[in-house]
Order: structure tokens, then C-alpha cells, then sequence
């Protein structure tokens, strides 16, 4: 089984989700204890879609939540490097007609300057080997007053919730994953890429490094997820 770690070699982590792919969604569903479905409708609302508008969703995979975006009636591009998740994610979504799948590297989009209205990345950005050229490359496709929503896990600000939050990480969502999972060493990363991610105000100034104006965040599931916002300055 394909295991990445935390030199993100990207080889390694689009062969672990290649992997993943079929169980994906459920396997999410189940460390989440339901809270996945709540996540990706508070991204969708951040983002905003509007009937018309194109949107580029970075690491897609299997497109959950690209299909969230598309109910607006908004043109979605959804982009993974993952072959296996782009091939899950078209059969999945084969019916929704306004999502186009394209296999693509967070760090070098293939796409022209100022292509979008808006991009977001949820749950992806943690697995990017640089992330903060991801980040330069998001501002660059958007176009002047375009907007930007990342959900990533985060950082609980409260004591209590971070000591039970790391008794779940260790305890209870190992079982979870050799009950869900096809490859439950893949989930041995995702505990150690969560737990050296940066806090809500680092990445929010890797945001304000970029170039983002109007950077904001808001907390999920008391700091366990958070969004963060930003604008292309016009």
C-alpha cells in the first residue's frame, strides 16, 4: 500500500489517493462523523456561486464537492493530480453537466491569468509539497476582484477541544479506518500532515503574503476545520 509523508513527494501522494479513490467519500464520512456533508455546504455558502460564474476547485478529487458548487448553476473547473480520483470523479458526477474534470498540479495550474471568478481548495492544500506557491498560483487565475475559500483542518483554539481532538486522532480513528479504508497506512499521513499544519493566523498571513486583500477565516467544529477567505485586489 502507498504511503506519503510529510516531504509530500507528489508522486507519492497522487499514488496514495489513486489508491484511496474508490472509498474516498465514505472513509471521510466516517472520520468525520457525519460533519464532512456540514463542511462542504459552509464552503459552498463562502464561496458563493453565482449562475454563470466560473469556478476552479482545486484537489476536487472525486468532485463531492464540485457538484455542491455546479447546483448554482456556476461553470466548475474541477482539477486534481490525482488520475484515480479524477477517473471516481467523472463516473461519479456524470451527471451534472457544468463540471469539467481536469488532472492538474496545484503548483503550476494550466490555466491562463485571471480564467475565474472564483477558486477554492478544501482539505487539499496541507497535501501540496509548496503550498505557498499553490496559494501565488490561486491569485494569478483569478481575475481582478475574484475570491478565494479554503477549508482545511485547523488548529482548535480551545485547550479542552484540542486534548479531545488529539485523543480521537489517536484512539478512535484508527478503527474507524481499517473498518472504511482500502489502505489504512494512507491515514497514518493524514494524522501527521493535520497535526504540522499551520494555525488559522499563519496561514491567513500566508494569504496577505500573497497578495489576498480582505483575508479573513472563520472556525468549524470548534477550530478543527476552518475557512479562509481572500480577494483579488482589483
Amino acid at each position: 500500500m502507498m504511503r506519503a509523508d510529510l516531504h509530500k513527494q507528489p508522486e507519492q501522494v497522487s499514488a496514495m489517493f489513486d489508491e484511496v479513490a474508490a472509498s474516498y467519500d465514505r472513509t471521510n464520512t466516517v472520520l468525520s462523523v457525519g460533519n464532512a456533508a456540514l463542511w462542504r455546504a459552509a464552503t459552498t455558502r463562502a464561496v458563493a456561486p453565482q449562475r454563470g460564474e466560473s469556478v476552479l476547485d482545486v484537489a476536487a478529487g472525486t468532485g463531492t464537492s464540485s457538484a455542491s458548487l455546479a447546483r448554482s448553476g456556476a461553470y466548475v473547473t474541477a482539477a486534481d493530480f490525482s488520475p484515480g480520483m479524477i477517473e471516481v470523479g467523472r463516473r461519479r458526477q456524470a451527471g451534472v453537466p457544468n463540471i469539467v474534470f481536469v488532472e492538474a498540479d496545484a503548483t503550476a495550474l494550466p490555466f491562463d491569468d485571471g480564467s475565474f471568478d472564483a477558486v477554492t481548495i478544501s482539505f487539499g492544500l496541507r497535501n501540496v509539497v509548496e503550498p505557498k506557491k499553490a496559494i501565488a498560483e490561486f491569485l494569478r487565475v483569478l481575475r481582478p476582484g475574484g475570491r478565494l475559500v479554503i477549508c482545511e483542518f485547523s488548529t482548535p483554539p480551545v485547550g479542552l477541544v484540542r486534548f479531545g481532538y488529539g485523543f480521537y486522532q489517536r484512539y478512535v480513528m484508527p478503527p474507524l479506518v481499517r473498518l472504511s479504508s482500502s489502505n489504512d497506512s494512507a491515514y497514518e499521513y493524514l494524522n501527521e500532515s493535520i497535526n504540522a499544519w499551520p494555525d488559522q493566523a499563519a496561514l491567513s498571513a500566508w494569504l496577505r503574503e500573497a497578495g489576498f486583500t480582505d483575508v479573513a477565516h472563520r472556525n468549524l467544529t470548534a477550530g478543527v476545520v476552518a475557512l479562509h477567505r481572500g480577494v483579488k485586489p482589483v
